[in-house]
């Protein structure tokens, strides 16, 4: 049991890295393809940056899976933990940021406002060269102060 609360622990912890080289090196770089209608908006409902998912949904599958067949506790807390950031980066970027659903609309949340703002500064680019704040969960302070 604490070995899987550790392993989940620090794959959601991880993740915020992992997201933001994903997101700079890989999203912003050689699948710029894919990625490119979240910059330039098409004005679908669904885009295929959102294929993006699959990246880290099937590792994170995949580590339940096995350590579930395989009775390894760390490998289901590391998978659950990916999962568990995925939850909380769709409800971050997709609910709060882009407001694909209407739910947190009103919310003065000082450091979901910083989230916004950064987040902002991210999309004002619209090609993938010169972009800033690739992270989600960690925002630089400045965003904070404006």
């Amino acid at each position: 049991m604490i070995l899987g609360t550790a392993a989940l622990i620090l794959a959601f912890l991880s993740m915020e890295f992992m997201a933001w080289s994903t997101h700079k090196y890989v999203m912003h770089g050689f699948l710029w393809n894919v990625h490119r209608d979240h910059h330039q908006p098409t004005g679908k409902r669904f885009q295929r940056n959102d294929l993006f998912f699959l990246i880290f949904a099937v590792p994170s599958w995949l580590c339940v899976m096995l350590g579930m067949i395989y009775q390894a506790p760390f490998s289901i807390g590391f998978g659950l933990g990916i999962a568990l950031y995925g939850m909380v980066y769709f409800l971050v970027h997709d609910v709060l940021i882009h407001r694909r659903f209407k739910w947190f609309d009103k919310t003065q949340n000082r450091y979901f406002k910083a989230i916004r703002k950064a987040h902002k500064v991210h999309h004002k680019k619209q090609h993938k060269e010169d972009g800033e704040c690739f992270g989600m969960l960690i925002v630089p302070r400045k965003y904070f102060r404006l």
